[in-house]
C-alpha cells in the first residue's frame, strides 16, 4: 500500500473513502511483490497495480464491494491447466491479496493508515502492520510504529501481540523491508495463528553520479526512473550546473572524494564513478571501495581499468576490496549512447541488487523473478528472532 502512498494521501487529504488491496504473499513467478498495491475510491478511480494487468479487473471489483459492506477480506489468485480463461495469473503464480476498506466512518482505523499514507508521502521512516489472517475481531486492524518506537493504533486487548509486533516492525524498518509474518494470537507461538504485513516506508536510497558528463545527465534520468534520489557531484562548476541536470534531486560542486566523506551512504547507495579522470576517479575509489554501499561501478575502458586498479592498489587497497568495483561498468548491451550506457548500468545495478545473472532470458533457464536473501534482509530475520525471543 505504501507504494502508491504519494496518490492515496491525496484522497485521504480530500476525505475520500476508498478500498486498498495489497499483495501479501506471492508464491512462483508472479510480476509484483508483497507490498504492491491497486486501490479503489468511492467514484470508481483506480490507481496502482497487483499484478500487471492479470487479474486488476477482479480486484477492482473486490475492491468496489469492501467499499460497500465495509469488510476486510483475503483473495487468493492462481492459476491452473483446467481453468485456463477464468482469472488467475497467466505467469502460472499465485498471489494472495488483502483488501481492506478505509472509510470516514472507520475512524480509528483509518487515522492510523492516513498517518502511514503521510509519512510515506513525505519520504519519512515508518513501518505499518495489518492482520491479513486471524480472528475476525481483528481483521482490518493496524499498527504503525516509527523509527522511534512510537506507536499509533493497535490489535485492541491484545496488549503482548502489540509489543511483539512494533519490535518485528521496528526490524523491517531497519532493513527496509517489506514482508508478511506469522505468529499466535498472544504475541508467541500460542493462541489463534495470525499471518500480519509489516510495510517499511523509507526514504528513497539514493545513487551519487560523480562526472558532469553527458553520460552522467542520462544516467540521472535512469535513477529517477528506479525511485532513487540522485545527486550529481563534479569539481567543475561550469558543467556542474542545474541546467544540464534538471532531473537531479541535488546537485555538488565540490571534489568528489571529498563530498563523499561527509555525506551520508548506507547499504542501499549506488555510486556511479564517470570522471573518467585518475586524479578524480583513484582518491574516490580508494574511498568508495571501503564503505559498506550497494554498488560502485566506474567508467573507462579495459585500459583504463587495469591502470586504475594498479594504482588503486598502490594506495593500499587489497585484491578483495578491488573485486567491490564494477568496471568497465555496466553490461554488455553492445551500448553507444549515453542513453544506451545508461541503461547498461542501470542494468547491472538491478541486477547486482536482485541477484540477477545479466543473461538473456530468451532460450536460458534462469528464473525471471529472483527471490535471492540480501544482507539487509538477513540482518531484518536475526532482528526478528532476537526480538521473538
Amino acid at each position: 500500500m505504501l507504494d502508491i502512498a504519494d496518490e492515496l494521501n491525496r484522497w485521504v487529504e480530500r476525505e475520500l473513502d476508498f478500498a486498498v488491496a495489497t499483495v501479501v504473499a506471492v508464491s512462483g513467478s508472479a510480476p509484483r511483490q508483497p507490498g504492491a498495491a491497486l486501490a479503489v475510491d468511492s467514484e470508481g478511480t483506480a490507481i496502482g497495480s497487483v499484478s500487471g494487468g492479470c487479474v486488476e479487473g477482479a480486484v477492482y471489483e473486490l475492491c468496489r464491494e469492501a467499499l460497500e459492506d465495509g469488510r476486510t477480506r483475503l483473495e487468493r489468485f492462481g492459476y491452473s491447466d483446467a481453468e485456463a480463461f477464468a482469472v488467475g495469473l497467466t505467469c502460472g503464480g499465485v498471489i494472495d491479496i488483502l483488501v481492506t476498506p478505509v472509510r470516514s466512518a472507520d475512524r480509528p482505523v483509518r487515522d492510523v493508515l492516513a498517518t502511514a499514507l503521510t509519512a510515506a508521502a513525505s519520504g519519512k521512516a515508518a513501518a505499518l502492520a495489518r492482520i491479513v489472517s486471524g480472528p475476525a475481531e481483528l481483521m482490518g486492524r493496524a499498527l504503525l510504529v516509527g523509527p522511534d518506537g512510537r506507536r499509533q493504533g493497535g490489535f485492541g486487548a491484545h496488549s503482548e501481540l502489540d509489543r511483539t509486533v512494533a519490535g518485528m516492525a521496528l526490524a523491517h524498518l531497519d532493513a527496509g523491508r517489506t514482508a508478511a509474518v506469522e505468529m499466535g494470537e498472544e504475541g508467541s507461538h500460542c493462541g489463534t495463528p495470525l499471518t500480519l504485513l509489516i510495510e517499511s516506508s523509507v526514504p528513497a536510497p539514493r545513487m551519487i553520479v560523480f562526472g558532469a558528463t553527458d553520460f552522467a545527465s542520462a544516467l540521472v534520468r535512469m535513477g529517477k526512473f528506479l525511485g532513487y534520489h540522485v545527486t550529481v557531484c563534479d569539481a567543475r562548476p561550469v558543467f556542474t550546473t542545474a541546467a544540464r541536470f534538471p532531473d537531479a534531486d541535488e546537485i555538488v560542486i565540490e571534489w568528489p572524494h571529498h563530498y563523499l566523506e561527509r555525506t551520508d551512504v548506507d547499504e542501499r547507495t549506488v555510486l556511479c564513478v564517470l570522471t573518467h579522470d585518475p586524479k578524480f576517479d583513484v582518491p574516490l575509489l580508494h574511498l568508495a571501495l571501503r564503505l559498506p554501499v550497494a554498488y560502485v561501478g566506474a567508467m573507462g575502458s579495459r585500459r583504463t581499468h587495469l591502470d586504475r586498479n594498479q594504482r588503486l592498489r598502490e594506495t593500499g587497497l587489497t585484491d578483495q576490496e578491488l573485486a567491490r568495483l564494477r568496471s568497465p561498468v555496466g553490461l554488455d548491451l553492445g551500448a553507444r549512447t549515453p542513453e544506451e550506457v545508461a541503461v547498461s548500468i542501470a542494468s547491472q545495478i538491478v541486477a547486482d541488487r536482485r541477484g540477477g545473472s545479466g543473461v538473456s532470458l530468451t532460450g536460458g533457464h534462469t528464473p525471471i523473478h529472483h527471490d535471492t536473501e540480501t544482507l539487509a534482509q538477513r540482518r531484518s530475520r536475526t532482528a526478528m528472532w532476537r526480538a521473538y525471543c
